[in-house]
Protein backbone atom coordinates (compact mmCIF):
# COMPACT_ATOMS: atom_id res chain seq x y z
CA UNK A 1 0.00 0.00 0.00
CA UNK A 2 1.17 3.51 -0.80
CA UNK A 3 1.16 6.65 1.30
CA UNK A 4 -2.34 7.72 0.22
CA UNK A 5 -3.91 4.29 0.76
CA UNK A 6 -2.26 4.00 4.17
CA UNK A 7 -2.77 7.43 5.73
CA UNK A 8 -5.34 9.22 3.57
CA UNK A 9 -7.71 6.43 2.66
CA UNK A 10 -10.99 8.19 1.91
CA UNK A 11 -13.08 5.02 2.13
CA UNK A 12 -11.72 4.18 5.57
CA UNK A 13 -12.29 7.75 6.77
CA UNK A 14 -15.91 7.67 5.62
CA UNK A 15 -16.49 4.37 7.43
CA UNK A 16 -14.93 5.84 10.59
CA UNK A 17 -16.98 9.06 10.53
CA UNK A 18 -19.83 7.79 12.78
CA UNK A 19 -17.32 6.78 15.47
CA UNK A 20 -15.43 10.04 15.10
CA UNK A 21 -18.69 11.98 15.33
CA UNK A 22 -19.57 10.34 18.64
CA UNK A 23 -16.08 11.05 19.92
CA UNK A 24 -16.32 14.68 18.84
CA UNK A 25 -19.56 15.15 20.78
CA UNK A 26 -17.96 13.70 23.92
CA UNK A 27 -14.89 15.91 23.43
CA UNK A 28 -17.15 18.95 23.06
CA UNK A 29 -19.02 18.20 26.30
CA UNK A 30 -15.78 17.54 28.16
CA UNK A 31 -14.13 20.73 26.92
CA UNK A 32 -17.09 23.01 27.68
CA UNK A 33 -17.60 21.54 31.15
CA UNK A 34 -13.91 21.81 32.04
CA UNK A 35 -13.64 25.38 30.73
CA UNK A 36 -16.71 26.61 32.64
CA UNK A 37 -15.71 24.91 35.89
CA UNK A 38 -12.01 25.69 35.59
CA UNK A 39 -12.52 29.37 34.77
CA UNK A 40 -15.04 29.88 37.58
CA UNK A 41 -12.85 28.08 40.12
CA UNK A 42 -9.78 29.97 38.92
CA UNK A 43 -11.39 33.35 39.55
CA UNK A 44 -12.34 32.27 43.06
CA UNK A 45 -8.80 31.02 43.72
CA UNK A 46 -7.43 34.32 42.42
CA UNK A 47 -9.65 36.34 44.77
CA UNK A 48 -8.65 34.08 47.67
CA UNK A 49 -4.97 34.56 46.88
CA UNK A 50 -5.21 38.33 46.65
CA UNK A 51 -7.73 39.22 49.33
CA UNK A 52 -8.29 36.22 51.58
CA UNK A 53 -6.92 35.74 55.11
CA UNK A 54 -3.31 34.57 55.26
CA UNK A 55 -4.03 30.81 55.65
CA UNK A 56 -6.36 30.95 52.65
CA UNK A 57 -3.80 32.90 50.64
CA UNK A 58 -1.15 30.29 51.39
CA UNK A 59 -3.50 27.49 50.34
CA UNK A 60 -4.28 29.33 47.11
CA UNK A 61 -0.58 29.83 46.36
CA UNK A 62 0.10 26.15 47.02
CA UNK A 63 -2.78 25.08 44.80
CA UNK A 64 -1.63 27.32 41.95
CA UNK A 65 2.03 26.31 42.18
CA UNK A 66 1.36 22.58 42.43
CA UNK A 67 -1.17 22.28 39.61
CA UNK A 68 0.72 24.60 37.28
CA UNK A 69 3.75 22.35 37.75
CA UNK A 70 2.03 18.97 37.38
CA UNK A 71 1.23 17.63 33.90
CA UNK A 72 -2.49 17.09 33.33
CA UNK A 73 -1.83 13.43 32.58
CA UNK A 74 -0.36 12.90 36.05
CA UNK A 75 -3.35 14.61 37.68
CA UNK A 76 -5.75 12.50 35.61
CA UNK A 77 -4.02 9.24 36.49
CA UNK A 78 -4.02 10.10 40.20
CA UNK A 79 -7.72 10.96 40.15
CA UNK A 80 -8.83 7.94 38.13
CA UNK A 81 -6.48 5.23 39.40
CA UNK A 82 -5.36 6.33 42.88
CA UNK A 83 -8.53 7.75 44.44
CA UNK A 84 -10.34 4.36 44.38
CA UNK A 85 -7.79 3.15 46.97
CA UNK A 86 -9.26 5.68 49.41
CA UNK A 87 -12.84 4.84 48.51
CA UNK A 88 -13.48 7.53 45.88
CA UNK A 89 -14.45 6.07 42.50
CA UNK A 90 -15.16 8.39 39.60
CA UNK A 91 -16.11 7.51 36.05
CA UNK A 92 -13.85 8.45 33.16
CA UNK A 93 -15.79 11.58 32.16
CA UNK A 94 -15.89 12.95 35.72
CA UNK A 95 -12.20 12.15 36.26
CA UNK A 96 -11.17 13.87 33.03
CA UNK A 97 -13.38 16.88 33.77
CA UNK A 98 -11.95 17.22 37.27
CA UNK A 99 -8.33 16.94 36.12
CA UNK A 100 -8.75 19.46 33.30
CA UNK A 101 -10.74 21.86 35.50
CA UNK A 102 -8.18 21.79 38.32
CA UNK A 103 -5.24 22.54 36.04
CA UNK A 104 -7.17 25.22 34.15
CA UNK A 105 -8.19 26.81 37.47
CA UNK A 106 -4.53 27.12 38.48
CA UNK A 107 -3.57 28.86 35.23
CA UNK A 108 -6.74 30.98 35.26
CA UNK A 109 -5.95 32.23 38.76
CA UNK A 110 -2.58 33.53 37.61
CA UNK A 111 -4.02 35.14 34.48
CA UNK A 112 -6.69 36.98 36.45
CA UNK A 113 -4.24 37.94 39.19
CA UNK A 114 -2.12 39.65 36.54
CA UNK A 115 -5.25 41.30 35.16
CA UNK A 116 -6.31 42.65 38.55
CA UNK A 117 -2.79 43.84 39.34
CA UNK A 118 -2.76 45.76 36.06
CA UNK A 119 -5.74 47.88 37.15
CA UNK A 120 -4.65 51.22 38.69
CA UNK A 121 -5.00 51.49 42.47
CA UNK A 122 -6.99 54.66 41.88
CA UNK A 123 -9.93 52.47 40.83
CA UNK A 124 -10.14 51.11 44.39
CA UNK A 125 -9.66 54.55 45.89
CA UNK A 126 -12.40 56.07 43.75
CA UNK A 127 -14.83 53.28 44.65
CA UNK A 128 -13.96 53.69 48.33
CA UNK A 129 -14.57 57.44 48.08
CA UNK A 130 -18.02 56.69 46.69
CA UNK A 131 -18.74 54.47 49.70
CA UNK A 132 -18.86 51.18 47.81
CA UNK A 133 -18.18 48.08 49.94
CA UNK A 134 -15.00 46.20 49.02
CA UNK A 135 -16.69 43.17 47.48
CA UNK A 136 -19.10 45.33 45.51
CA UNK A 137 -16.08 47.20 44.17
CA UNK A 138 -14.43 43.91 43.31
CA UNK A 139 -17.44 42.46 41.53
CA UNK A 140 -18.80 45.58 39.84
CA UNK A 141 -15.62 47.55 39.10
CA UNK A 142 -12.43 45.48 39.25
CA UNK A 143 -13.31 42.02 37.91
CA UNK A 144 -15.07 43.31 34.74
CA UNK A 145 -11.92 45.25 33.83
CA UNK A 146 -9.70 42.29 34.73
CA UNK A 147 -11.78 40.03 32.46
CA UNK A 148 -11.08 42.32 29.53
CA UNK A 149 -7.34 42.28 30.24
CA UNK A 150 -7.26 38.54 30.85
CA UNK A 151 -9.39 37.48 27.87
CA UNK A 152 -6.55 36.88 25.32
CA UNK A 153 -4.32 34.74 27.60
CA UNK A 154 -7.34 32.95 29.04
CA UNK A 155 -8.50 32.08 25.53
CA UNK A 156 -5.08 30.52 24.95
CA UNK A 157 -5.50 28.50 28.15
CA UNK A 158 -8.89 27.29 26.95
CA UNK A 159 -7.43 26.21 23.61
CA UNK A 160 -4.80 24.20 25.46
CA UNK A 161 -7.53 22.53 27.51
CA UNK A 162 -9.46 21.61 24.36
CA UNK A 163 -6.30 19.95 22.98
CA UNK A 164 -5.65 18.21 26.28
CA UNK A 165 -9.07 16.56 26.20
CA UNK A 166 -7.28 13.95 24.06
CA UNK A 167 -5.63 12.74 27.29
CA UNK A 168 -9.03 11.41 28.41
CA UNK A 169 -8.41 8.44 26.12
CA UNK A 170 -5.91 7.22 28.77
CA UNK A 171 -8.83 6.47 31.11
CA UNK A 172 -10.91 4.93 28.30
CA UNK A 173 -13.25 7.85 27.85
CA UNK A 174 -14.64 7.68 24.28
CA UNK A 175 -13.41 11.09 23.18
CA UNK A 176 -12.35 11.93 19.63
CA UNK A 177 -8.85 10.48 19.96
CA UNK A 178 -10.07 7.27 21.64
CA UNK A 179 -12.67 6.72 18.95
CA UNK A 180 -10.06 7.36 16.26
CA UNK A 181 -7.72 4.84 17.89
CA UNK A 182 -10.50 2.27 18.12
CA UNK A 183 -11.40 2.88 14.48
CA UNK A 184 -7.76 2.46 13.49
CA UNK A 185 -7.61 -0.90 15.28
CA UNK A 186 -10.97 -2.00 13.84
CA UNK A 187 -10.09 -1.10 10.24
CA UNK A 188 -6.35 -1.88 10.42
CA UNK A 189 -5.56 1.51 8.91
CA UNK A 190 -4.26 4.76 10.48
CA UNK A 191 -6.45 7.00 8.31
CA UNK A 192 -8.99 7.60 11.15
CA UNK A 193 -6.18 9.18 13.20
CA UNK A 194 -5.43 11.55 10.32
CA UNK A 195 -9.12 12.38 10.09
CA UNK A 196 -9.22 13.10 13.84
CA UNK A 197 -6.18 15.36 13.49
CA UNK A 198 -7.95 17.23 10.70
CA UNK A 199 -11.01 17.69 12.90
CA UNK A 200 -8.87 19.12 15.72
CA UNK A 201 -7.26 21.49 13.22
CA UNK A 202 -10.60 22.68 11.83
CA UNK A 203 -11.88 23.37 15.36
CA UNK A 204 -8.76 24.90 16.91
CA UNK A 205 -7.27 26.94 14.08
CA UNK A 206 -10.09 29.54 14.16
CA UNK A 207 -9.66 29.78 17.92
CA UNK A 208 -5.94 30.41 17.50
CA UNK A 209 -6.73 33.23 15.09
CA UNK A 210 -9.29 34.53 17.60
CA UNK A 211 -6.54 34.85 20.21
CA UNK A 212 -4.43 36.88 17.79
CA UNK A 213 -7.39 39.15 17.07
CA UNK A 214 -8.17 39.62 20.76
CA UNK A 215 -4.56 40.52 21.50
CA UNK A 216 -4.72 43.24 18.85
CA UNK A 217 -8.20 44.35 19.92
CA UNK A 218 -7.29 44.76 23.60
CA UNK A 219 -3.72 45.99 23.10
Amino acid sequence: MGLIETFLNGEVMLRALPMLGRGLVNTFYLAITAIVLGTSAGILVCVARLYGPKPLRLLAVGFIDIFRALPILVVLIVIYYALPFVGIRLDSFTSATLALSIVLAAFTAEVFRAGIKAIPVGQFEAADALGLPFFVTLIRVIIPQAIRIATPPQTSNCISIVKDTSLASVVAMPDLLKQATDAQALMANPSPLIAAAAIYLVILWPLVRLVAWLEQRYA
